[in-house]
């Protein structure tokens, strides 16, 4: 299977390509600044692995949780790619959105051998993003709903690892009695993960793959701004001026 890969949504830029059974890897500097180096290091890598866009099966990126910047760079810069190499083909290039914290518990499971895993990313403002998953042998399963809540108020199953950066950054405030492992979302934990969700026709055409806000209230929409505007505006009318 012909793959490109990547994430974005942690300060680490990563990237992957998976051509039949050899894989290329890169990782850098992300943030800020995955904008601009998210594609050139697309196509570098894409080159290294003599691999063309139109030769890819799908295009996998981590849709979220994680930074709003990053969520958005990862899904326009896939969306754009595959436009454009559906554009050359008979067929449109889907696009595989995986859940960041799916993404730890894989993470996990290739450093340290985890098939139980509460995946735990800071989320800054003083909150995690927290999911447990466990795997059944050839796929995760998710076990809890995706939340982002203070670290004092995150709460793990019976057995279950605790993985990735959130422990780093709150230190004893999260779940102090179990189980830490250091894991990030890598590109190269979805090139594992994208089989089984591709079998299970969870690829979606490109202009269907969206981001995955669970804080979806940090930075109102335009909408909601133009939204608010108008109803203040509405209310500076409708209020008679004092005499």
């Amino acid at each position: 299977m012909n793959l490109l890969a990547l994430d974005t949504s942690t300060d680490i830029l990563s990237i992957a390509v998976a051509r039949a059974d050899q894989r290329w890897l890169h990782s850098g500097a992300g943030g800020a600044q995955s904008s601009s180096h998210l594609l050139p290091a697309v196509r570098a890598l894409m080159a290294e692995s003599g691999l063309a866009f139109t030769a890819l099966d799908a295009i996998v990126f981590g849709r979220g949780p994680g930074s709003f910047t990053g969520l958005r760079t990862a899904c326009a810069i896939s969306q754009g790619l595959a436009f454009a190499a559906s554009s050359q083909r008979d067929t449109e290039l889907p696009v595989l959105p995986v859940d960041t914290l799916m993404a730890v518990a894989e993470e996990a499971r290739l450093l340290h051998g985890c098939t139980q895993v509460l995946a735990c990313m800071d989320a800054r403002m003083d909150e995690v993003y927290s999911a447990a998953y466990s795997y059944n042998g050839t796929q995760w399963q998710l076990d809890s709903e995706l939340r982002v809540c203070p670290p004092e108020d995150v709460s793990a199953p019976a057995g279950y690892v605790v993985a990735g950066n959130a422990h780093a950054a709150y230190g004893d405030r999260l779940l102090p009695a179990a189980q830490h492992v250091a894991a990030m979302p890598t590109a190269n934990a979805l090139l594992n993960l994208a089989p089984a969700l591709l079998a299970h026709g969870l690829a979606v055409p490109a202009k269907d793959a969206l981001p995955l806000y669970i804080r979806d209230k940090v930075a109102k929409t335009t909408a909601e701004r133009e939204a608010i505007k108008q109803a203040q505006l509405a209310a500076e009318t409708a209020t008679p001026p004092q005499a």
